[in-house]
């Protein structure tokens, strides 16, 4: 039954989203729980795409904390099977922290900047040449690395 599950979490997920941004009923709140709860079934049988868009529905938002701590679970979760997003916005989670769960950490924070980078997430990409420019999060100032981070960047405009 688990490999079942495992297999449907990508159709699961597809359907939550088209539900979810069906321009039908588009105030529906029971429209809206209904994707809420596809998502959740997706992310939970190990969807990554389900655990990132989920985790980032919930952490952004949730109606209470425990929702947006949640959320940050399931981010983290994303952000560890290698999802560009959800690693960016672990980094800021671990940058600023939240709540009791999410402390401030620069060392993890910097970490997922990175990963995030490395794969070419441009937000990530222009922390990365910001941490090196600025020396934060731990880091020195290194100019040469700014350098490295800000060849990374895909110009304004471009099509790439």
């Amino acid at each position: 039954m688990r490999v079942l599950r495992r297999s449907m979490a990508p159709l699961v997920h597809w359907l939550a989203a088209r539900l979810f941004h069906l321009p039908v009923l588009k105030g529906s709140k029971r429209r809206h729980r209904v994707a809420m709860k596809l998502y959740r079934i997706a992310a939970e049988s190990g969807s990554r795409a389900a655990l990132s868009t989920y985790g980032h529905l919930l952490h952004f938002r949730g109606e209470d904390v425990a929702s947006r701590v949640q959320g940050g679970i399931y981010l983290e979760r994303a952000a560890d099977m290698g999802d560009a997003k959800a690693q960016y916005q672990m980094g800021r989670i671990y940058e600023q922290g939240f709540e009791h769960y999410f402390r401030p950490d620069p060392a993890k924070a910097l970490a997922y900047y990175r990963m995030a980078g490395e794969q070419r997430h441009p937000l990530a990409v222009r922390r990365m040449v910001e941490v090196y420019e600025e020396g934060v999060l731990g880091a020195a100032i290194d100019p040469a690395r700014a350098e490295c981070w800000r060849k990374r960047q895909h110009p304004v405009g471009s099509s790439a």
